[in-house]
């Protein structure tokens, strides 16, 4: 009777452990995803620099801040690195180009929600010059 019990125990543990668990695990591996998405969700668009027309397009930010960006002075050139980090409630951008003319240059912005502009210094690695910049969104 005692083996009859301990096999019927076992039996109903083996069995609840077989029933598949709710939903909730993809939901959780789903979520620095949606958490980018709300923390970078401001920088997708086209930003123009109003001092030269100068063009950077954000299409998209991944869950580890890398930027899907392009630029234009009007011409395309290539970001070699194109990066967000968020520092509390700062959103910090960083864009690094290596093209003809700007090998090295940079872009070190910080994202203003209040004004929607993206504002920093611009380093013209050439010419060793840094310049304080701003970029508007394109309407």
């Amino acid at each position: 009777m005692m083996k009859m019990a301990a096999f019927s125990l076992s039996t109903a543990a083996l069995l609840v452990s077989l029933i598949p668990l709710p939903a909730q695990a993809q939901v959780r591996a789903d979520a620095p995803a949606a958490q980018a998405e709300s923390i970078f969700g401001a920088l997708p668009g086209r930003w123009v620099r109003p001092d030269g027309g100068y063009v950077i397009n954000i299409r998209g930010v991944d869950a580890g801040g890398k930027l899907d960006a392009s630029y234009a002075n009007p011409n395309p050139l290539p970001f070699s690195r194109a990066e967000a980090t968020r520092e509390g409630k700062t959103i910090r951008l960083f864009f690094e180009l290596r093209a003809g003319g700007y090998n090295g240059s940079t872009y070190t912005l910080t994202y203003d929600p209040a004004s929607d502009v993206l504002k920093g210094v611009y380093y013209q690695a050439v010419a060793q010059q840094k310049f304080d910049i701003y970029f508007t969104r394109a309407r």
